[in-house]
């Protein structure tokens, strides 16, 4: 009873979102068609205001609603601070649009009121005649802070991180510190945790804006700071920031160089990001198809075809063994022609077991729940769950095997009037789909952590790549069990 009130709770809770989520989309297009009207009717400086009370998240999902031709003249009708936090929103095709029709003047505009890390987002994704039409309008020090960040690899740290932080003295007071910020915090990514340096630059701790609001205002930030520190290096990967972010449940995580000095911070929102490109990536890597940091809709048929072709061409060529090894059986095949109505059933079993332990030890490898290190103890875990799936597989497919396909009949006479034994053929099958169980569970074990400790990406060897391995060794299994017990 328990268990279905939660159920009808979690329904009734799915069904308000859904409807919340409906009644939000409803009340979009209609703050966007109001806004078509105002820029139809010439009301600019009421279509000013309103873009500045929208989300810039939602102001850009609307240049989007815009027909094309329109938005670069409408997107000029923005206030300097508007525009900025609406275009690191916009879609990059969008961006290029934008800039092509800009001035250098308001490019240079833009540029300045970015965060370091928005502009570096937004550079990569543009062509580079763009990249150098923006690098020239923008002044030296963003040039150079900008540069700075594009020479960080592309998955570590350094390369999401952000230069807009609070930094304070651990000798200033708690009213110094609070004064520092409201001057220096309009321009932050964030204010809600604030990073304690020495004149070196060098991380000695944090503080939060609430500790210092709360304080005695004489007390120190030495006083009071958390010298426990949890930093990222910036050459560290970003899925592993993006990890300990969510382990700790930071709103931000400092970066420092090798020398400990900071240089920058990697927020919650970024670290969201990552995570969603990561786990995209592993989804695309695992379904066998070459990852793209496009969306699906933006993304053309040629190039879609590109990214999965390669795979499906090595599957089809590794598919050689599965073939090579029934036409060796062929003869036996020829004699014995029921052995054949099992395949699917065998080579899908051995294929879904082997995902089950792929997938669940490719997330543990993902979420740092599982290190090269235990390669042994999963390995022995996952053998004692291939054997109890194994032998309720051996059962269930001797029971079915008896009472379907061969319907309570011991024996069979064959067209060469050869008498088979629908028992043994029973027990063949039932062995076959124990022995497929507990091998494919073994190969979904020893893959993924195999390709973690030699470098490879651990969600290349899933379902597809261990599918394929899987029908092979079922075969073999499937034949070399036939062939022991019925002589041929």
């Amino acid at each position: 009873m328990a268990e279905l009130k939660n159920k009808k709770t979690d329904d009734i809770k799915n069904d308000k979102t859904e409807e919340a989520a409906e009644v939000h989309v409803n009340l979009m297009e209609d703050k966007f068609n109001e806004l078509v009207n105002m820029l139809d009717t010439k009301h600019y400086s009421d279509f000013i205001h309103s873009v500045e009370q929208l989300n810039p998240v939602d102001a850009a999902d609307f240049f989007e609603f815009l027909p094309m031709q329109r938005i670069p003249a409408v997107f000029k009708l923005l206030k300097k601070d508007t525009a900025a936090d609406v275009f690191a929103e916009l879609d990059s095709d969008l961006q290029k649009k934008i800039i092509t029709a800009m001035t250098d003047r308001e490019i240079s505009s833009i540029m300045e009121d970015l965060f370091v890390d928005d502009a570096v987002d937004i550079l990569s994704e543009l062509p580079a005649n763009i990249v150098h039409r923006i690098m020239k309008n923008t002044t030296s020090e963003t040039r150079a802070e900008i540069n700075r960040f594009l020479s960080y690899p592309e998955d570590s740290a350094g390369s999401v991180m952000t230069a807009e932080f609070i930094d304070l003295r651990a000798n200033m007071t708690c009213a110094q510190a609070i004064e520092h910020i409201r001057r220096t915090g309009v321009d932050k990514e964030t204010v809600y945790t604030a990073y304690v340096t020495d004149e070196s630059r060098i991380l000695k701790g944090t503080v939060s804006f609430k500790d210092l609001l709360f304080s005695s205002p004489e007390e120190t930030v030495s006083e009071i700071m958390d010298d426990g520190l949890i930093f990222a290096y910036t050459l560290d990967d970003k899925e592993t920031v993006a990890q300990t972010i969510s382990k700790y449940d930071l709103l931000a995580l400092p970066v420092v160089d090798k020398e400990k000095r900071l240089v920058g911070i990697v927020t919650v929102d970024d670290a969201l990001d990552v995570i969603k490109e990561e786990t995209t990536e592993d989804i695309e890597k695992m379904a066998a198809i070459v990852p793209t940091d496009k969306p699906y809709m933006k993304t053309g048929v040629f190039e879609t075809w590109k990214k999965r072709i390669p795979w499906l061409l090595l599957l089809m060529i590794s598919a050689v063994f599965t073939s090579t090894i029934i036409t060796h059986y062929e003869n036996a095949i020829g004699t014995y022609a029921i052995l054949t109505a099992f395949f699917p059933m065998l080579m899908d079993t051995g294929g879904n077991a082997g995902s089950q332990s792929s997938v669940t030890i490719i997330r543990g490898l993902s979420l740092d729940e599982i290190q090269t290190k235990d390669f042994f103890r999963v390995l022995w875990k996952e053998f004692r769950v291939s054997i109890l799936c194994g032998v309720c597989i051996f059962a269930a497919c001797f029971i079915k095997t008896i009472l379907v396909d061969f319907r309570l009949q011991t024996t069979t006479l064959l067209d060469n009037g050869t008498v088979q034994n629908n028992i043994v053929i029973a027990l063949i099958i039932s062995i076959t789909a124990f022995f497929a169980v507990v091998f494919a569970k073994i190969i979904g074990t020893i893959l993924p952590i195999g390709a973690k400790r030699i470098g490879l990406d651990p969600a290349v060897m899933a379902s597809p790549f261990i599918t394929t391995i899987v029908d092979t060794v079922t075969l073999i299994i499937y034949f070399t069990i036939a062939s022991h017990v019925l002589h041929f």
